[in-house]
């Protein structure tokens, strides 16, 4: 087939397009800005885009499809094109669940643990001899892409996004894939530049579990209220079984899961990824994987990219980087260290950057989940404001919103490098945690000063 994409630098649609070059297709594609990985990862699979911009030109008859991303807008001259031609167009979900429908389908939903679980999966799928297709929104070890397709594997493992399709589908991404066995995680209100009311993006999640093929499957994390609230009146023709903490014990700063097989040392550590381990599971068992092989496979997971990842650490200090952004995925990042290092004086840096953060009447929802830090900091990148034409916060209203009054603001990057820098670092540890780049700090040079001291 002849395939377009519409806005293909995004981390999933050009990993996608890579994928379906791999497998013959002839693809091509477009978009007003690619930066690397994708500008990379494109050039060496030999169809990074010749231009930049979008140009209906791209667009001619003997297309076979349009994949379209979010990042595109409903006016975009390609899009405009491929409706006047009638060119079948899908969104990236639309598109995956007509490849994959005849195969069994498991998704991974949750506002928070969604990339870590289908990961985890990945990981234990891999390690046991499956053969399987995957789709995952992070860099998995062992993984060269984070999107995989093919004819024969009779298994896909999906992460499920919340978050809109495409422009002209203005339906969640996980609605879409209908599975044979899902997982959710958890909710957390997110995403409300498209969800602006609470309920709304609740109701999300119930559509979700509404959507999984008739006696499939489906695990929930069982200490959540709002999926309490929907479990206790769902009426589905699905198996439910819900998954809790996995039984452990930290000894000497590492984590142990309790197990029928012994204790079983693991790479990873804290609440939340003990409660992703234990959904995992029920998910590797449903596909086929014995506990025993599952365990034997799991001790071995190192995380997917950038979620809870060492960055560094010598005899004194430990450094780790989290993706986590969301109020949620800060208070479980921040108690996971400071369980995990209990002894060790913590210091927890994220910055505000995604459209929810930036927002001044979702900002409260922060409250406390910086508590667990001895030295809470929030960084504001003022490019970040300006570029989205919104006034900076005071350091007063940040530290209001997050409740804490030992909450440091800093709105600069060189004030925040010389900060770090400047700390006495023995007895102490660092996380840093963000879905931007604390306005292009080199966290590598960082952590090499920081150890060095």
């Amino acid at each position: 087939m002849k395939i377009h994409f519409i806005a293909i630098g995004g981390a999933v649609m050009h990993n996608l397009a890579i994928a379906l070059k791999r497998k013959g297709h002839q693809v091509t594609g477009s978009d007003d800005k690619i930066v690397d990985p994708a500008k990379t990862n494109l050039s060496n699979e030999g169809i990074m885009p010749a231009t930049i911009g979008f140009d209906a030109n791209n667009i001619t008859e003997d297309l076979d499809a349009v994949i379209l991303g979010m990042h595109a807008r409903e006016n975009n001259p390609e899009l405009l094109k491929a409706q006047e031609l009638g060119i079948k167009i899908y969104s990236f979900p639309e598109y995956i669940y007509e490849v994959s429908k005849n195969k069994q389908r498991v998704v991974i939903a949750g506002s928070h643990g969604k990339t870590t679980i289908t990961s985890m999966v990945m990981h234990v799928l891999k390690g046991t001899g499956y053969d399987f297709d995957y789709l995952v929104g992070a860099k998995v070890k062992g993984f060269d892409t984070s999107v995989k397709i093919t004819e024969n594997a009779p298994i896909i493992i999906l992460e499920g996004d919340e978050y809109l399709a495409s422009p002209i589908n203005r339906e969640s991404k996980f609605l879409f894939y209908k599975p044979n066995a899902a997982l959710i995680s958890g909710i957390a209100w997110d995403h409300i530049n498209v969800f602006p009311e609470y309920e709304g993006y609740v109701e999300q999640f119930r559509k979700f579990a509404y959507s999984v093929e008739e006696w499939g499957f489906l695990t929930w994390y069982k200490e959540d209220e709002e999926l309490k609230r929907i479990f206790n009146a769902f009426d589905a023709k699905v198996r439910t079984r819900p998954y809790d903490t996995h039984p452990h014990v930290v000894k000497n700063n590492k984590t142990y899961l309790m197990t029928d097989f012994g204790e079983i040392g693991i790479l990873v550590f804290g609440q939340h990824n003990l409660q992703n381990i234990s959904g995992a599971k029920y998910i590797c068992n449903e596909i086929g994987v014995f506990d025993e092989d599952f365990y034997r496979a799991i001790a071995t997971f190192e995380g997917a990219a950038n979620r809870l990842q060492l960055q560094g650490k010598n005899e004194q200090t430990t450094i780790y980087k989290d993706f986590a952004h969301s109020p949620s995925k800060l208070a479980a990042t921040t108690k996971a260290m400071k369980q995990q290092f209990a002894q060790q004086h913590l210091i927890a840096v994220m910055e505000l950057h995604t459209f929810s953060s930036l927002n001044k009447e979702f900002l409260n929802q922060y409250a406390g989940s910086m508590n667990q830090a001895d030295t809470p900091v929030v960084f504001l990148d003022k490019e970040t404001f300006a570029h989205k034409n919104m006034d900076l916060f005071d350091e007063t209203l940040v530290r209001e919103a997050f409740d804490n009054d030992k909450l440091k603001v800093i709105t600069d990057r060189e004030v925040l490098k010389s900060f770090l820098i400047n700390q006495s670092w023995s007895g102490k540890n660092l996380l840093l945690m963000t879905s931007g780049n604390f306005s292009g700090l080199n966290l590598d040079e960082l952590t090499t000063q920081i150890l060095n001291q």
